[in-house]
């Protein structure tokens, strides 16, 4: 039997316990907002040192939480250190999540299995790869005894695996990975983030989002001409804006599976009452980037589209702008795309051999059009994949809506390919 193939048969042996592992991550909220994932971090931890594990618990100054708009986060670090030299890989997933929404059929905290499938809230992106993180490092320390005499055991292996279990994705990373960075926790050599595709994911598109605030004067609506309309601007915005996609379209990328720049208004807040002219409108956008475009220059357009676009000379548009709307423009989030790297090949070849081998077709390797906490990592230099028992597709696996599920199947595969994947960048 090679090392693989035992490393194989530990994770069959063990995967109920690992399926009631992800049961009970599951089954504890994370919704963000309101963000209190510090209680769900504390029974991680609990979980994990019941494993043998030793977990560093590192909470974020309260008053860093508070500006983000969170209520408490505690970022949780696993090191297995083996034997000197080779490289420190870190095994990164988040436990935060969107709040489940409407339409359940199965509790999104309950965790059931139906079908080969686990239900609930972040069953699939992304507490499932706490799951295949953990049993994967739990496989790889299974070898246990060392090939000679006198060796201490897996001393024959040389470097580290790191688990970070983070809080902070759905806000932004900054107070989870980038927090873990920016305080010196952690310098990692190699990086395996938390998947959404049946696929090695090597580059993913960047985020700008802004929050456009326009500023005209409330009147009542018997007499309209003592106002400032801000909605009616705000019609003339959203038509510039949308009109804006029709020349993102032309700009391609060249990296498999992103196609081109897009810009979405997600969120419009203003008015007061019926018989009111709108004082105040409020716009958030959206405006997501491909990996060959620059930030500076994309913000730059777009804050320069804005202000054309409710200047009163302005031609145009689906109504005139009013004169005297005064526009406000906050950054709310500036995420840098993740550009393809030859530095991490190694972990693709592996990922990519194993995949085969555990799953009998090969996976392939390309870009996703989110953005994720990966880039931060790749800011610091750290050459990265992204790959775990996520859902083949996100719709598929209902990620975000209701129903959200991941089948198990993959749960074992993954981590099968994982912790392979692990034993081959640490042999000497």
């Amino acid at each position: 039997m090679t090392d693989h193939d035992k490393l194989d048969a530990w994770i069959d042996a063990h995967f109920d316990e690992q399926v009631r592992f992800l049961q009970a991550l599951v089954r504890l909220p994370t919704d963000t907002p309101p963000g209190d994932n510090a209680p769900h971090a504390r029974r991680s931890a609990e979980l994990l040192a019941a494993m043998g594990l030793a977990v560093e618990q590192h909470a974020v100054p309260q008053a860093e939480v508070r500006a983000q708009g969170l209520q408490s986060i505690t970022n949780l670090i696993v090191r297995r250190r083996f034997g000197a030299g080779g490289p420190t890989i870190a095994l990164n997933a988040h436990g935060d999540v969107v709040p489940p929404g409407e339409g359940w059929t199965h509790d999104p905290y309950g965790g059931e299995v139906a079908d080969g499938k686990l239900y609930g809230r972040a069953a699939a992106v992304n507490k499932s790869d706490f799951a295949t993180y953990t049993y994967a490092l739990r496989a790889l320390e299974s070898l246990g005894a060392a090939p000679e005499p006198g060796m201490q055991p897996l001393a024959w292996l040389r470097g580290a695996v790191e688990l970070h279990f983070t809080y902070d994705e759905e806000f932004g990373g900054e107070l989870g990975p980038g927090w873990l960075l920016a305080q010196g926790l952690t310098q990692p050599d190699l990086l395996i983030a938390a998947g959404f595709s049946h696929q090695v994911v090597t580059a993913h598109n960047g985020c700008l989002q802004l929050e456009v605030t326009l500023h005209g004067l409330a009147a009542h609506a018997a007499y309209p001409e003592s106002g400032i309309d801000a909605l009616q601007a705000a019609t003339r915005l959203l038509a510039a804006l949308y009109a804006h996609n029709e020349l993102l379209r032309t700009r391609r990328s060249a990296v498999a599976g992103i196609t081109h720049p897009y810009l979405n208004v997600g969120r419009i807040e203003g008015g007061s009452h019926t018989n009111v002219v709108p004082g105040k409108v409020v716009l958030k956008l959206d405006r997501r980037m491909i990996p060959e475009e620059d930030p500076a220059a994309v913000e730059a357009e777009v804050r320069a589209l804005i202000e054309a676009a409710l200047a009163p000379t302005a031609s145009g548009g689906a109504a005139p702008c009013p004169p005297g709307v005064r526009v406000e423009i906050k950054r709310l989030l500036l995420a840098r795309a993740l550009r393809p790297s030859p530095g991490n090949a190694a972990l693709v070849a592996a990922i990519q051999g194993h995949g085969l081998a555990v799953f009998g077709h090969a996976l392939p390797t390309g870009g996703t059009p989110l953005y994720t906490d990966v880039r931060l990592y790749a800011a610091c230099g750290v050459p990265a994949v992204i790959y775990g028992a996520g859902p083949r597709t996100v719709l598929e696996s209902n990620a975000k809506r209701a129903d959200e599920h991941l089948v198990l199947a993959d749960l074992r595969g993954a981590t099968k390919v994982v912790a392979r994947t692990l034993f081959d960048l640490l042999q000497a």
